[in-house]
């Protein structure tokens, strides 16, 4: 699903001038701290949102489309990833870059910056305020830091390795619920027309074991609102990395278990994220209604 990678400079807006760009060239370009890795990628973050309000046109046109017609990319996802890119380049121009849009941009440091411009491009495509600017940041392939930024409602969820997760720089927490009877789950589905009617399938044998389910069309943000309580549980099929770095990270900071079933890791092929009372309790359920086929 990867495009060609792309070293173009941002054109919706001069780096030179930017608030984001001079104050993080007062950054030391060696620096490692996650705490100054967040304090970047928060920026960065933020600025791009604040470009992809601005600047969506009255009617939004698809631009392309990536696995399937129905797998989009706007104008506005393209220039939202070029301007992350350049202003990740100019502050750390050593590091890696992982992008939704543009691909892999090796670097020459164990820093890899995992880039999501708009995660919900469908629903920014429609207008429905619900849809993310995600940046992850791993060293040495382990995510460190991370940021889902939500520019409809003005809110960054961030995260340290080791530090918590917060909301508006306050701590969150993900709910208590252990009851799948009463759980709230969220969900998603790919692209593809089959690994739809599979997932369709799957989700009809959940629903009626469940409180109700919730397809909200971002998985960074489903994962942020396990992490604050506004969901109970999260599980999706078919997500990138970019889907998962910076979202994953505030979700297992703020106690949430993220991990796929019967041992194995969080990945392309399932993600479940849930406190980790509910998440055993879902575990065989899931299986049953195969979600691990």
């Amino acid at each position: 699903m990867n495009a060609p990678a792309s070293s173009s400079p941002a054109s919706s807006s001069p780096a030179s001038s930017s608030p984001a760009s001079r104050s993080s060239a007062s950054r030391s370009s060696a620096s490692r701290s996650p705490a100054e890795l967040l304090a970047l990628a928060v920026e960065i973050a933020e600025e791009a949102g604040r470009l992809i309000m601005r600047e969506r046109p009255r009617r939004v046109e698809v631009a392309a489309t990536k696995s399937s017609p129905t797998d989009i990319v706007t104008i506005m996802d393209t220039a939202a990833e070029r301007l992350i890119r350049s202003r990740i380049r100019a502050a750390r121009g050593e590091d890696g870059i992982l992008g939704e849009e543009g691909g892999q941009s090796p670097g020459e440091s164990d820093t890899v910056w995992v880039i999501d411009p708009i995660d919900g491009t469908v629903n920014y495509l429609y207008g429905i305020p619900a849809f993310a600017v995600s940046i992850g940041v791993q060293v040495g392939g382990v995510p460190v830091a991370g940021v889902v930024h939500d520019p409809s409602r003005g809110e960054s969820f961030t995260a340290v390795r080791g530090g918590g997760a917060h909301l508006a720089g306050h701590p969150i927490e993900v709910g208590q619920e252990t009851d799948p009877n009463q759980a709230l789950v969220g969900t998603g589905f790919a692209y593809d027309a089959e690994t739809r009617r599979q997932q369709a399938a799957a989700v009809a044998e959940l629903l009626p074991q469940v409180r109700d389910i919730r397809r909200i069309g971002s998985a960074a943000l489903d994962l942020c609102s396990v992490a604050c309580g506004r969901l109970d549980a999260f599980l999706e099929r078919g997500l990138n990395p970019w889907d998962l770095c910076a979202g994953g990270l505030v979700a297992a900071e703020a106690g949430a278990q993220v991990a796929g079933l019967r041992g194995k890791p969080a990945g392309e092929r399932l993600v479940v994220a849930a406190n980790p009372g509910l998440f055993s309790a879902l575990h065989d359920m899931l299986v049953t209604a195969g979600f691990d086929d």
